[in-house]
């Protein structure tokens, strides 16, 4: 996928696929093209939606190594990496994710905490789903404990604490677009523990997602 604009990174993930002008990250398939690749995750992405979907369970309390695991069979067949903590620091525009080297003790203490005290996510009133998805995501945003796609499978995942909590497959259109700034300012709030903006937005997003299923129910 193209990095460049959206990430700076050093060392040897920073490769990028020769013949494809830095603009495509080094691949198993030796793809080249941008869209290209963009078409190539989007369809791994949905096979491994739908089968962690399908399997996932209500009582199933998540771990870092389920994680890893939806990413290596996310992009496994893409990346040599896939599923594997990155080794390069990385950075967006003034935004610094975790250290490489501390992405190991960092993902062990999302575990203990956040995992294990949001998963498995309860029915409860939304605020309540909403927060402990915000707390999981932003937890995770920040950490950043893959060179590609963590915002994708953090995305997943918050899909599948809301399946566990009784919704249906969460909608997030809230959190693009227009609705993209306010999402950065959420996850930058995180960095000091105040996840009440993203809290909200997640909200908005599951409000959005009951709508949406009640209004396709009608037809």
């Amino acid at each position: 996928m193209n990095e460049r604009g959206r990430y700076e990174a050093k060392g040897v993930e920073a490769e990028f696929e020769p013949g494809s002008h830095g603009r495509v990250l080094r691949n198993l398939r030796g793809i080249r093209r941008v869209r290209e690749m963009h078409e190539a995750e989007f369809e791994g992405l949905l096979r491994t939606t739908e089968a962690w979907f399908s399997r996932a369970r209500t009582d199933q309390r998540f771990t870092a190594a389920n994680i890893r695991a939806m990413h290596h069979e996310w992009l496994g067949d893409i990346y040599p990496w896939a599923g594997e903590y990155r080794t390069v620091d990385l950075s967006k525009g003034d935004l610094h994710f975790a250290n490489a080297g501390q992405i190991h003790r960092l993902m062990a203490e999302l575990e203990r905490g956040p995992l294990t005290i949001y998963t498995p996510c309860r029915p409860a009133p939304v605020a309540d789903v909403a927060h402990g998805i915000a707390v999981v995501h932003a937890e995770l945003i920040l950490i950043h404990p893959f060179r590609e796609g963590n915002g994708r499978c953090a995305r997943l995942l918050a899909g599948l604490m809301g399946l566990q909590a009784g919704l249906p497959a969460l909608r997030f259109d809230r959190l693009d677009g227009k609705g993209k700034a306010r999402y950065f300012e959420g996850i930058q709030a995180a960095f000091d523990r105040d996840y009440g903006l993203l809290s909200g937005l997640f909200a908005s997003v599951i409000e959005q997602t009951v709508k949406h299923q009640r209004r396709a129910s009608r037809r």
